[in-house]
């Protein structure tokens, strides 16, 4: 009987322990919240890479989070809300929620806040950003040995800093390859306008552009869709746009922002913070890059000239300008 009685209550103190246990590992995991960009989560494109990103750090993490969207650009009141629930992380996804975030990180300083796509001064605020310039000066390689016309053009959703490094990275990587090639830009002013888009780029190929590049969230998809049914080329961004027009879309500048949230939950999860003030990813640490060349075949010595102008951007031979106006 008192064997009975001292192997109940091993199994009890046993199970007591993984109670325990279970609570402490509980009261360990640690929150993330961000707050999406403008066009929100289904964008195929900036918000679903970062939601990626978190979804990754859940399942080998096991980080928990959740999201907010503000359509109507209330981001001060999605802020407060990530901060009354208590995370210990809160991301702010893009350049337009700069303003807001630094609003709400000087009003909770033990808040950690990070920024994506923007830099800031603000003492707990971490800077994400990324060296698009460098990847879309692959891309303007591309575009320019695909053209048969000598005319690119480029689409923008917005005249901001941010999508002047797409720009002035696709023109230089053409001009690189091609130094008499035409290229032509214009700003749409809006992420989510698929028929402004398609107008842009119906005025392009009618000028005899034939291929478009865009960096411009579902107003770009609208390009590339008018792309597909005029008969020529484009290139997708952020992240490999290829299903959207599989005639049409050559390569994507992949943007790994999937890959830069889930190394901050590593940090977070490694060492319970983030120290680092500020951190920039581009080519030599696969922060951008090319996605897979479809629809068209280069020939082995472009995809050397590709190769070697990637090895030289690493090594810093080759600068690329991410400053609008040097660059034209």
């Amino acid at each position: 009987m008192k064997k009975y009685i001292m192997g109940f209550c091993l199994i009890a103190l046993l199970l007591a322990g993984c109670s325990i246990n279970q609570q402490e590992k509980a009261q360990d995991d640690y929150k993330v919240g961000i707050l999406l960009s403008d066009a929100g989560l289904g964008d195929e494109s900036f918000n679903d890479s970062a939601f990626k990103g978190l979804e990754k750090a859940r399942d080998e993490l096991g980080i928990l989070f959740d999201y907010k969207e503000a359509p109507d650009g209330n981001y001060e009141q999605k802020l407060e809300e990530l901060v009354a629930e208590k995370y210990n992380v809160i991301i702010g996804l893009g350049f337009s929620v700069q303003e807001a975030l630094e609003k709400t990180a000087k009003k909770y300083p033990d808040q950690q806040f990070i920024l994506i796509d923007g830099q800031s001064d603000v003492a707990n605020i971490t800077s994400i950003t990324f060296k698009e310039q460098e990847g879309s000066f692959l891309l303007g390689m591309v575009a320019a040995m695909t053209s048969k016309t000598g005319k690119l053009g480029f689409i923008g959703g917005a005249n901001v800093p941010v999508i002047h490094h797409f720009e002035n990275g696709f023109i230089e990587g053409a001009r690189y390859f091609n130094p008499k090639i035409e290229i032509v830009s214009e700003y749409a002013g809006t992420f989510d306008d698929t028929e402004a888009g398609a107008a842009i780029a119906e005025r392009y190929i009618k000028n005899g552009v034939d291929f478009i590049y865009h960096a411009a969230g579902f107003t770009g998809f609208g390009a590339i869709k008018k792309a597909e049914d005029m008969g020529i080329y484009a290139a997708g961004v952020d992240i490999d746009q290829f299903y959207i027009a599989e005639k049409t879309v050559v390569t994507s500048m992949l943007k790994n922002v999937d890959q830069a949230v889930f190394k901050m939950a590593k940090t977070l999860d490694e060492e319970g913070k983030i120290s680092e003030k500020s951190l920039s990813f581009g080519l030599a640490d696969n922060g951008v890059g090319l996605a897979d060349i479809r629809v068209i075949k280069l020939t082995p010595e472009q995809q050397a000239a590709i190769k070697k102008a990637q090895e030289d951007i690493v090594s810093g031979k080759i600068k690329v300008t991410a400053e609008k106006g040097n660059s034209q």
